[in-house]
């Protein structure tokens, strides 16, 4: 994955508790940085690269996500204490997205999504156990015309907890029938065997691998058992029958 380094801190996206910023790396693109020293800290972060990557696989529309160094000297040149706390808890390897200028907030009021998508967004949310996409935070932005997905810290929240991550693979994630795009999921069954054959062992690996080791542990043991249990969650999540697209085509079924 490709690693940039923060060049300038520009402004606050003061939204939700992990306060991101609109940053400008140092190959002169615009981010959205997330940070470790915020919020649910290098968990979340974890989060939003694993479910990041697999929405990319799945073809669905997100912004580039990318690494970023950040220096903690870059707090001397914040006037907010709050600001410069954040910067130097966040020193090292944060996680940004692609800054999409222009874009606003998806209103299911004004806009439509055709049934394949909306199926494949649910089906994902349901995968990767993401219970922040509802009509209260949808979580899409709208631009060019085009529906993108952001902000995948809140998913998989089993890893906030004791026991072992694999342990909760076969969840039905009952969360679901709170998505904001439940309602136009028609094609669930249509497209579950589409979508679980993108989603191979290798490329759960490779996904996994790019975690940087600072995020999981300072110990390389400790670091190396967490990825074993992330991979092994979603190679025991994604085998047929799937209770996560079960509980999703229920939840459908029970709208209509």
């Amino acid at each position: 994955m490709k690693t940039v380094q923060v060049t300038r801190y520009i402004t606050p996206l003061r939204e939700g508790g992990s306060m991101p910023a609109i940053v400008e790396g140092s190959d002169d693109g615009m981010y959205v940085l997330k940070f470790r020293g915020a919020g649910q800290g290098t968990k979340a972060l974890i989060a939003e690269l694993i479910a990041g990557e697999i929405a990319r696989k799945l073809g669905l529309p997100i912004p580039d996500i990318v690494l970023m160094e950040l220096d903690p000297a870059l707090a001397d040149t914040e006037p907010d204490p709050e600001i410069q706390d954040l910067i130097r808890a966040s020193a090292g390897i944060n996680l940004a997205l692609d800054y999409l200028p222009g874009s606003f907030a998806f209103d299911p009021a004004a806009f439509s999504v055709d049934s394949t998508l909306a199926s494949e967004i649910v089906w994902f949310d349901a995968l990767v156990c993401n219970m922040d996409r509802t009509r209260r935070n949808t979580n899409l932005l709208m631009w060019h015309r085009k529906l993108y997905l952001i902000d995948h810290g809140a998913a998989l929240y089993f890893h906030h907890a004791s026991s072992p991550i694999p342990s909760r693979a076969r969840d039905r994630f009952p969360q679901i029938k709170d998505h904001v795009l439940l309602a136009n999921a028609s094609a669930l069954s249509d497209i579950d065997t589409k979508l679980s054959e993108r989603i191979d062992r290798q490329f759960i690996e490779n996904t996994v691998a790019d975690i940087p080791e600072s995020w999981l542990s300072e110990l390389p043991e400790e670091a190396k058992r967490l990825r074993d249990e992330y991979i092994r969650y979603f190679c025991d999540r994604l085998p047929f029958p799937r209770p996560f697209v079960l509980e999703a085509v229920e939840a459908y079924d029970r709208l209509a």
